[in-house]
């Protein structure tokens, strides 16, 4: 039946409210209610790492929620309602699991090692590891997943690219040199204005050349034969490392004003490729008049051949927790720069008959006090000109370039003239080796990713020898591989391969731009240019990616170069 227009109003609230009633009680129909705004994030629905202890290491989904701790999520200023009273921890509850687990695990790897374990130290976050995804045909228990994650020993792991290093403390290295206070620091460039530089120049032209050349020994191209090993022996001969200011055939030239600079290509090839290096060095610089030499200290980084400089977790120091001595990146140094004296000695044919002959003798040699026998060695002196447009005078210089070797061409049966370095490996397994294959077993069926491993680990020294083979107008640069005899040992090498390259191709797969080099060395001397005569240190900085330019007093170093021309006795290994 219809309902009258008084019964409506008689049923209505006797107070002046309009509406619901208004009440306190934060639930509906017996839920607790949590008010939001337009404005809040809807995040996760459910969020389960709130509690839980097992949720909480280094590998867990706790720490990953650290990089989202600005999030909003939906009723986190509300939690507190959702709160249930429990009798007890529910974190403590543990599930109990009495079948019984097999000792003999299936998995690839060294060890019978699972699928999600590493190679570092053992643990349920296979801390240190080589990731979750197992690279079959690598080495015994190499993993690696998207972001190639490189661990090492001791469960020091290299994650390129990933979350978990980013906390990773930064190294602080010494400087090659004692910055003193009565330096004044004129100028500070960083790399990345080095890299933007470029300066096209020809391909030079000889001057002079002096030394001479033997032949090298064919028979080292050739894989060794199975099962044996070809030593890598100590061949005593006298060589010279002289620096730029006490060459005498450089002394000439510039009498004769035949360049405005002088270097050698030891020197310039550091200073060409400075954008790439890592490790502190430093250059003395001397203008007297309008000329400027390019000079080393007694001693210097620059004698020195680096290892693993560029390599992502690169040798440590003793400092920094390496215990083994072995491998400290002094040691490596040490032993890699014997290594590149002897390999040369011994992979040539010494003949007083058959060698290749340069127009003068060696400078720096004196039969009447030398002991040993001379060294496979030609200096070229070759002029570049840096000049520009807007310059009213040319600009040369003059680089001491050397050579190691000459070989005969297959088809035309022309002399090749080479020059010949080693890479060598410590220990594929110890901290620093940064991800290196087994060359013994790797080396001859995967050559091109043992090759690029060594182009990544070791970029600044093998664009140093690219630049050096270049400035030479060397044919070849061949590339040795010798390896310990034992990895605990740092006095007994086995040569295990050899690889010829052209350098200029060479320098295109290593991304190499020289008339960047070019760059870089224009920009330098026109900063001394602009100075008063006098001495100045160049130097790396040893922790970031910058280079300073000091004024020094004039007697600086005079000390430590006395003696310099001397002979350098090729050697240091016993027992070979």
């Amino acid at each position: 039946m219809p309902i009258s227009l008084a019964d409506l109003v008689s049923k209505l609230p006797s107070d002046e409210t309009w509406g619901p009633p208004t009440t306190t009680d934060a639930l509906v129909d017996g839920v607790p209610y949590a008010p939001y705004s337009k404005g809040d994030k809807l995040g996760r629905m459910a969020d389960w790492t709130a509690e839980g202890k097992d949720r909480e290491g280094r590998g867990g989904r706790q720490q990953y929620n650290r990089n989202w701790k600005d999030q909003q999520v939906y009723g986190a200023g509300t939690s507190s309602l959702f709160a249930v009273q429990v009798a007890e921890d529910e974190s403590s509850f543990s599930v109990v699991d009495n079948t019984r687990a097999s000792t003999k695990t299936r998995g690839f790897g060294r060890g019978g090692a699972t699928f999600m374990r590493g190679r570092g130290r053992g643990g349920r976050d296979a801390r240190g590891g080589r990731g979750t995804f197992q690279r079959v045909g690598g080495r015994g228990g190499q993993q690696q997943n998207y972001y190639d994650q490189r661990g090492g020993r001791g469960g020091r792991g290299r994650r390129f690219g990933g979350w978990k290093d980013y906390d990773k403390p930064q190294r602080n290295r010494d400087s090659s040199v004692n910055i003193k206070p009565d330096w004044t620091m004129l100028e500070e460039i960083d790399f990345n204005r080095l890299a933007k530089l470029n300066l096209e120049t020809s391909t030079g032209e000889d001057i002079e050349s002096y030394g001479f050349l033997y032949y090298y020994d064919r028979l080292y191209d050739r894989p060794p034969v199975k099962n044996t090993e070809r030593k890598l022996n100590v061949v005593d001969r006298a060589a010279y490392n002289v620096t730029t200011s006490q060459d005498p055939i450089i002394h000439e030239l510039a009498e004769k004003d035949e360049a405005t600079i002088f270097a050698t290509d030891n020197i310039l090839s550091m200073l060409m490729c400075a954008p790439r290096s890592i490790y502190s060095w430093d250059i003395v610089i001397t203008r007297s008049g309008n000329k400027i030499f390019l000079d080393k200290r007694d001693g210097s980084s620059l004698d020195m051949v680096s290892v693993n400089e560029n390599a992502a977790d690169a040798p440590l120091e003793a400092s920094e927790g390496n215990k083994d001595t072995l491998n400290f990146p002094g040691a490596l140094a040490l032993e890699a720069t014997f290594i590149n004296h002897n390999f040369v000695n011994q992979t040539v044919i010494e003949s007083d008959t058959a060698k290749y002959e340069m127009p003068h003798e060696n400078p720096f040699y004196n039969p009447s006090e030398e002991t040993e026998a001379l060294a496979s060695k030609a200096y070229k002196y070759r002029r570049f000109d840096l000049s520009l447009e807007k310059d009213e005078d040319p600009l040369h210089l003059i680089v001491r370039t050397e050579l190691d070797a000459v070989v005969k061409n297959n088809i035309s049966g022309e002399d090749q003239l080479l020059v010949i370095k080693a890479l060598n490996e410590f220990d594929h397994k110890a901290q620093g080796s940064g991800g290196a294959l087994d060359w013994r077993s790797k080396l001859t069926s995967q050559r091109g990713a043992v090759v690029a491993t060594e182009m990544k680990n070791n970029s600044c020294k093998l664009a140093r020898w690219t630049v050096q083979s270049i400035l030479a107008r060397a044919d070849v640069m061949k590339v040795g591989f010798v390896s310990r005899a034992n990895p605990k040992s740092n006095d007994r090498h086995v040569i295990l391969g050899v690889m010829g390259y052209d350098p200029r191709k060479f320098a295109e797969q290593m991304n190499l731009n020289l008339n960047n080099g070019w760059g870089i060395v224009r920009t330098i001397i026109d900063m001394v240019r602009g100075m008063k005569d006098g001495k100045y240190v160049l130097v790396k900085d040893p922790n970031k990616s910058l280079l300073r330019l000091y004024e020094v007093p004039a007697g600086t170093f005079e000390d430590e170069e006395e003696g310099t021309l001397g002979a350098v006795e090729e050697g240091g290994e016993d027992g070979e």
